[in-house]
């Protein structure tokens, strides 16, 4: 069965010796170059994903609109993806011992963003490599739920590290 990664968790692609990538610092921030009109009445996001070279030769990574796509709420639903404020990675030469970073822009409805999931196909050398998902949240409501902590960290990130948890103990039992 394949699982899906917890945001901030490296992947290393097995068709391609010592690359590896991640989706990290996903949180709720302004788009630099200002809001979208389409995007009125939503929250907006930001995510990074950062490609990594430790194998021996350069590699050209493009990671591009239509090779990201970010899935929120408890249906996952479509979210908006604000392409004028995102950064791309388009035919990068990514050396040995380098990194490249996409970063993106997205909003959706502020009780959706608990459950956000980011599916990458990157593509290198012009070869496609497999589809990778990334599954995690933005705790906007934490602080102003009167719920206790112990029932707010029960979010869909915290539920993929505990299931990732308890499979690494029972392989080594």
């Amino acid at each position: 069965m394949y699982e899906p990664n917890v945001v901030g968790d490296w992947q290393e692609y097995d068709e391609h010796a010592g690359l590896r990538v991640r989706v990290h610092r996903l949180e709720a921030a302004e788009p630099p170059r200002g809001r979208d009109d389409a995007a009125a009445g939503l929250t907006y996001f930001a995510l990074r994903v950062t490609v990594e070279n430790r194998g021996e030769q350069a590699c050209t990574i493009h990671l591009e609109d239509g090779q990201i796509d970010v899935r929120i709420g408890p249906d996952g639903e479509s979210a908006f993806i604000d392409w004028r404020n995102s950064q791309f990675i388009e035919g990068f030469d990514v050396y040995p011992l380098r990194r490249a970073t996409a970063v993106l822009y997205a909003a959706g409805p502020e009780d959706w963003l608990s459950q956000v999931d980011v599916q990458i196909q990157l593509r290198v050398d012009d070869d496609w490599a497999d589809r990778r998902l990334w599954a995690g949240g933005i705790g906007l409501h934490e602080d102003s739920v009167g719920a206790p902590a112990g029932t707010l960290r029960e979010g869909l990130a915290h539920q993929v590290s505990n299931f990732l948890r308890d499979q690494a103990e029972e392989g080594t039992a």
